[in-house]
């Protein structure tokens, strides 16, 4: 851990009162001091920004901002996307789960939990390196396994759960050791005293069996100061005692014990009782190591995908630079230039691709944020159908780009990222020539619009089974090995420069027509005057 706990101001966020109180209470008891509290995710967006804040830790289910909500807008901040995230919740549903780890999230926190389930959950959050958190899944690997893929052999392997066995008679004492002995981890305390110790060290009991009538201190009062300390205040009690009055039954409810039975009962009812019971906390303690290996799985498929991402890169860059020396010479012969400029360029399109990768992630949870630039869009698209022509040259296509202004007038340009528009061009036009018949063509416009439009057409009608979800993650129609990836990233790469996507398509003349829309650059008079550029909002 890089720090004392009271170094640090932790943000708790919850929309019940009650919960808030207890949790500030637990913290404090770890050493925590700086500690903010909200109601909900908007008020606690609103606290992060006013405070420094090194750690949050927010309910899910919460009214006017969720947790998941909540994560996800402080992970679109700049100033707090980095921030250690713990996420409390009580959601089984494992689709809700990969979306909050999706979303960003560096921790996960099962209801009902204890003080020692929390500061074990807090130090792994702080012993990570904050810079280089859990970030969300890309759009080509995938952050979490599906539960239901795992072989048998993958099953979680916990520890027994642990009984405190509180009683000051050892006749009864030893009874119910060898009752539960064959399950759980039974451990056993001779009188109140010592059952307040052993609550309070780690690993804490998951139940405790608690006589009421012991000498030193009975079981009423050991209770009593276990709800009183954050650090016991949430571990299970079942009475068991010879007192099965109604008076005495009351009582033990009403300090939070989650059942009452009498001695005199019987030891296979009393068995169920506590196995029923215990059967939730060992689904909790499932439920925990899953998430959490689902959020280690994420953690080291982003590790391989960098580690791939990074080699890919030095190797596209190595390619392009011997492509780029092989045309400089000057015995290279002509009928070799072109094709070699051509795989410089196929190569650095590549390597554009492979860099987008840390943005695509950021676009797919709205954390990504564009540096607007003049595009010159004309040469974009002039460079992209010569790739385009090259790697579908079996099928015998005509791909052309037309620009509907005068000969020899300045092109305009788009306002945007030059490398998103390669992309998002690259993959439109990669399906369009892949939907294209061998011998057609395949049409590319730049209409001289503001703002500029840009309308690429082929032949061949979307069938209709995947019109209305064409742009959605992985729809993809009779393209063998097909990922339904290409048109969904281009949507997140057009609404990431604030442009519009829509595809048309004619079933009478069967073809297919996208149009992008995209923000306009326009020159200011300042600019040509040497002044400093300033691009419209």
């Amino acid at each position: 851990m890089p720090g004392p706990f009271d170094r640090l101001t932790i943000l708790v966020v919850d929309d019940q009162e009650l919960m808030r109180s207890v949790t500030v209470n637990q913290l404090k008891a770890m050493g925590w001091t700086k500690i903010i509290t909200a109601k909900n995710g908007a008020v606690g967006l609103s606290q992060a920004r006013a405070h420094k804040v090194d750690v949050i830790l927010s309910d899910w289910n919460m009214p006017v901002m969720n947790g998941l909500a909540f994560l996800q807008a402080v992970r679109s901040d700049p100033k707090l996307g980095g921030l250690p995230f713990l996420m409390i919740t009580a959601e089984t549903e494992r689709k809700r789960i990969q979306d909050v780890i999706a979303a960003g999230v560096h921790g996960l926190l099962v209801k009902p939990y204890n003080a020692a389930n929390l500061r074990d959950r807090l130090e792994r959050l702080l012993q990570r390196d904050p810079s280089s958190p859990i970030r969300p899944a890309s759009l080509t690997v995938s952050s979490t396994v599906d539960p239901e893929d795992r072989d048998a052999s993958d099953a979680i392997d916990l520890p027994a759960l642990r009984i405190l066995v509180a009683d000051d008679n050892p006749t009864s004492r030893s009874v119910l050791q060898k009752m539960f002995a064959d399950e759980y981890d039974v451990r056993a305390a001779s009188g109140g005293r010592q059952a307040l110790e052993l609550c309070a060290q780690t690993p804490q009991p998951d139940l405790v069996l608690m006589d009421v009538q012991m000498p030193d201190l009975d079981g009423f009062e050991v209770v009593a100061r276990m709800r009183n300390s954050p650090a016991t205040a949430n571990i299970p009690v079942m009475f068991v005692t010879a007192d099965a009055s109604d008076d005495a039954r009351a009582r033990g409810l009403e300090l939070g014990a989650v059942d009452f039975v009498g001695k005199a009962s019987s030891p296979r009812l009393l068995r169920q009782r506590v196995r029923n019971f215990l059967r939730v906390i060992d689904m909790r303690r499932q439920l925990q190591s899953e998430y959490d290996a689902m959020l280690e799985n994420a953690r080291l498929r982003q590790e391989v995908e960098n580690l791939t991402r990074h080699d890919l890169k030095g190797s596209l860059s190595g390619l392009m630079g011997m492509a780029n020396s092989l045309v400089a010479e000057d015995d290279m012969p002509r009928r070799h230039v072109g094709t070699l400029k051509l795989m410089a360029d196929t190569a650095q399109q590549a390597l554009t691709t492979v860099s987008l990768g840390g943005d695509l992630y950021k676009m797919e949870t709205g954390r990504y944020r564009l540096d607007a630039q003049p595009v010159p869009l004309g040469d974009v698209l002039h460079k992209l159908a010569a790739l385009a022509r090259a790697a579908f040259a079996d099928k015998n296509l005509t791909v052309s780009v037309d620009v509907d202004m005068p000969v020899g007038q300045e092109l305009p340009q788009a306002l945007g990222d030059e490398a998103l528009c390669h992309s998002l061009f690259q993959n439109l036009l990669k399906n369009a020539c892949e939907a294209a018949p061998p011998g057609s063509a395949v049409t590319v416009v730049l209409k001289d619009e503001n703002p500029l439009r840009v309308v690429l057409q082929n032949p061949g009608a979307v069938p209709p089974e995947v019109r209305s979800t064409f742009f959605n993650k992985f729809v993809t129609s009779g393209k063998v090995g097909g990922s339904g990836l290409g048109t969904y990233s281009a949507r997140l790469l057009t609404t990431a420069m604030h442009g519009t996507i829509r595809m048309d398509t004619n079933d009478t003349d069967p073809s297919t027509t996208l149009t992008v829309c995209l923000p306009r650059y326009m020159e200011r008079p300042s600019e040509r005057a040497g002044a400093d550029v300033v691009l419209p909002d």
